[in-house]
């Protein structure tokens, strides 16, 4: 296929790149990716267009619901992108710094950046809290790496896993290439998820977890290896579904507030999507 063409596909939204809608006619193919080249066009993404909700904004920090669909922030590698080519595909930093600015009529460059305390999975949507400030991101890291952050996320799951806490050691090697965990302490990272309850609803269960420490995919990995894969999980054998999308909502979010010290506690409900799928197995 000529290059032309392969962009005429990309710009008309008619290329899928591992599962996903590619609208980046540069982006360039890493070993093992698969790519499908679809019938006809497919709509952009309504994690990129729709409105985002700010639950939380002051001068030190900001609290955004995070669709899923959308990078939490962008690789160090894509920095140096044009504005151009960013807007193809935005990130959740740069969708709210644009919302910010509209929230207070002042340009974008006129903001204070936006400084990352924690991430939230691409599929995964949810409560995410940016810092806006030195202080603020000093604070809030040091929440984080002290674990008394308080996050609840639900999870669909096939099966209905029992109530319990899980504590194993992750590892990003389990042997395939693919992060996983173990009982050896001296081999990973402790992480501890605890699973708070459990709501049947057919063949699957609305399952709370409660994390204790913040390790990336924690909580992804001890489902999958309990025999309860979170449902759309690509990496973990979680079964593929309509949703297009990670069955992961981070729900609550709990901190001090890094300049008045006062505890803030944020919810945020089940997304319709997600609610609407289990409703159907009632």
């Amino acid at each position: 296929m000529a290059w032309s063409q392969s962009r005429q596909f990309v710009s008309s939204r008619r290329v899928r790149r591992n599962g996903e809608l590619c609208l980046d006619p540069a982006r360039r193919l890493k070993e093992g990716d698969v790519v499908a080249l679809l019938a006809k066009p497919e709509r952009v993404p309504r994690s990129h267009t729709d409105e985002l909700t700010i639950r939380h904004l002051d001068d030190h920090l900001v609290v955004v619901e995070k669709p899923a669909g959308i990078s939490t922030t962008r690789h160090p590698a894509e920095r140096d992108w044009t504005p151009r080519r960013r807007a193809l595909t935005p990130t959740l930093e740069d969708r709210l710094q644009q919302a910010i600015a509209l929230k207070l009529r002042v340009p974008p460059h006129k903001l204070p950046r936006l400084r990352k305390v924690h991430r939230l999975d691409k599929l995964t949507s949810g409560l995410l809290v940016f810092a806006r400030s030195a202080v603020a991101e000093r604070e809030l890291g040091r929440q984080f790496h002290a674990h008394t952050v308080e996050r609840r996320y639900q999870a669909i799951v096939p099966g209905q896993p029992r109530p319990q806490t899980i504590r194993t050691w992750l590892v990003r090697d389990r042997g395939d290439g693919r992060r996983g965990s173990t009982n050896v302490e001296s081999r990973g990272k402790l992480a501890v998820t605890h699973i708070e309850k459990v709501e049947r609803h057919g063949r699957y269960s609305l399952v709370t977890c409660r994390l204790e420490t913040g390790r990336t995919h924690q909580i992804r990995i001890h489902l999958a290896e309990l025999g309860h894969p979170v449902v759309g999980d690509p990496v973990y054998g979680g079964e593929c579904n309509e949703l297009g999308r990670l069955a992961l909502h981070a729900a609550e979010l709990g901190f001090r507030h890094p300049a008045t010290n006062k505890h803030l506690h944020l919810s945020m409900s089940l997304p319709d999507d997600l609610r609407q799928f289990i409703d159907r197995e009632k």
